[in-house]
């Protein structure tokens, strides 16, 4: 499991957050387990995991939407606990933007100032200044509705940004934008971000979201942080299955723990590296193999790998993606690089290469339903046939 990091004892810490022991529970369901996490100033850190993880509620925590039942919760090094959402260092820009639509973009953007009762001058040279930073201050007399998803968002930002929180908190901001222009707003998110130096915590479901734009993930189950890194190491060194299945693609292949670093699976041995605990010999385990580091050569070909039929074959522009059925209906993903990748048709028998040094070895359990490819070897100590 990733290690979770206590709070530093004392120090200001300005656009820090610091999480200790925090529990929440609603009735007798735990929520939030036990956690404890420090956030850097400065830092874009994503919350990562499936719907029903803890989050959103370590979110709302940090917010002042919910309150923890155990445990504090400490901005910019002073504890927040008991403080409404109104007198935090935060601001929370949601899925559901939430924008006036009777108002303005201006009008909209300003909200925060007024309620502050800033001057008019000010409001005024500071809602232009937050429009210029989301590029849009040619639209400010425009109501939101005239606007695009992707250009609303970023009136939700500036509105969100005007106070000049010390943390921005963002809840699955970009979940309802398509897909080309969410990968549009997370280029602008991060750099808007590095030029803003504002502690950026970020929640998402989306794998792609939290790899493209953080410093660290988190990545969250039953409450807890499973593991907590940089996006690099979350994804070349996954602390367990559950982690692999949820960074990236993966083929799992099931058997049991061997003696040294490799499993047995009905194809034989599979040597790799362990990630998290080592297994005991004879238990459930799983080697996993990332797709591109999966090779295609001729089929009954010399080397470490399986045999297999291509059962289908997709151009997905950079990169080309093959499915190859090895057992009674068990695929393997493979990916290679559009330039490179080896001319195969469907129905070509090949075999499926890889170095194990590329593989990773792991208890079997924690995969989620949500894992992306999964073939299941069923555990045998037989040898390759």
């Amino acid at each position: 499991m990733g290690a979770q990091e206590a709070p530093p004892p004392g120090g200001t810490r300005a656009g820090g957050v610091d999480l200790a022991g925090v529990t929440k529970r609603y009735g007798d369901a735990v929520a939030v387990d036990d956690l404890s996490l420090t956030i850097q100033p400065g830092e874009f850190l994503s919350l990562l995991g499936p719907s029903g993880c803890g989050k959103t509620t370590t979110l709302r925590m940090i917010a002042g939407f919910e309150h923890p039942d155990e445990g504090d919760i400490r901005i910019s090094g002073r504890s927040v606990l008991g403080l409404p959402p109104h007198r935090r260092e935060v601001n929370t820009v949601f899925q559901a933007y939430a924008l006036f639509p009777h108002m303005s973009v201006a009008e909209n953007v300003a909200y925060g100032l007024q309620q502050r009762r800033v001057p008019k001058a000010e409001q005024q040279q500071r809602v232009a200044e937050a429009l210029d930073m989301v590029q849009l201050r040619r639209f400010a007399d425009r109501k939101p509705t005239q606007l695009s998803g992707g250009q609303q968002q970023r009136i939700a930002l500036s509105r969100a940004l005007i106070n000049r929180p010390s943390v921005l908190l963002l809840d699955e901001p970009l979940a309802a934008l398509d897909r080309q222009l969410r990968e549009e707003m997370q280029v602008e998110l991060k750099l808007l971000q590095g030029r803003l130096g504002t502690t950026f915590v970020f929640v998402t479901h989306d794998q792609g979201e939290a790899l493209s734009m953080s410093d660290r993930i988190a990545v969250m189950r039953n409450g807890a942080i499973e593991q907590l890194d940089a996006p690099a190491t979350i994804y070349s060194e996954p602390a367990s299955a559950y982690v692999a299945s949820f960074i990236g693609q993966q083929n799992f292949l099931h058997g049991t723990a061997a003696n040294g670093d490799a499993v047995e699976t009905t194809r034989g041995t599979v040597e790799g590296r362990w990630g998290g605990e080592r297994v005991s010999s004879g238990q459930p385990a799983l080697a996993s193999i990332r797709p591109e580091f999966i090779r295609l050569e001729a089929h009954q070909s010399a080397g470490v790998g399986v045999d297999g039929r291509v059962m289908s074959v997709s151009y997905l522009g950079e990169t080309q993606q093959v499915v190859v059925g090895i057992d009674d209906g068990q695929t393997l993903l493979v990916r290679t690089p559009a330039p490179s990748a080896p001319r195969v048709h469907e129905n070509d028998m090949v075999r499926c290469t890889w170095s194990p040094s590329d593989v990773r070895l792991f208890a079997a359990e924690g995969v989620p339903t949500t894992a992306t490819h999964v073939i299941a070897l069923p555990a045998t100590t037989h040898a390759r046939t």
